[in-house]
């Protein structure tokens, strides 16, 4: 496995995909009102791309039809000091397809809030990127 400067193990594409497979949480990064915004948000995966669920007029929605956006999952094991860190940049779409509204609403993407949530946001990954933060069993935990 290669490593960059900081020893951090370089992750692939299909490493990278996995590890988001397994993450129960992500965040989106975009823009709103000229400034950077950052949103947790439960997602899915379908066909290589991202899949967000939200309310038609939440700041989200507005926010990212048509942007490139950013898209972020993580895990940190406290104990073992160990981790990973995926992220994803494109361009982010409101899906308007029937068709393709029918697909992703059986995907296992259930909203947070009471509200209606059938707003459906697909963020193709132009740049995946993935760093691991290796065990180190030489160097003793502190605490």
């Amino acid at each position: 496995m290669p490593f960059d400067r900081s020893g951090l193990e370089i992750l692939g594409d299909a490493e990278c995909w996995a590890l988001l497979e397994s993450a129960p949480l992500g965040r989106i990064v975009f823009t709103d009102r000229a400034l950077p915004a950052i949103q947790p948000v439960n997602f899915a995966l379908c066909d290589g791309d991202v899949i967000i669920r939200t309310s038609p007029g939440s700041k989200l929605a507005a926010a990212t039809r048509g942007a490139i956006v950013a898209f972020e999952a993580d895990h940190f094991d406290t104990t073992t000091r160990t981790g990973w860190s995926v992220v994803a940049i494109g361009p982010a779409r409101t899906v308007t397809d029937p068709h393709e509204l029918t697909a992703l609403q059986q995907l296992p993407l259930r909203p947070w809030g009471p509200s209606v949530h059938d707003h459906f946001i697909r963020i193709r990954p132009e740049i995946l990127t993935g760093r691991r933060i290796p065990a180190n069993t030489t160097t003793p935990v502190p605490r």
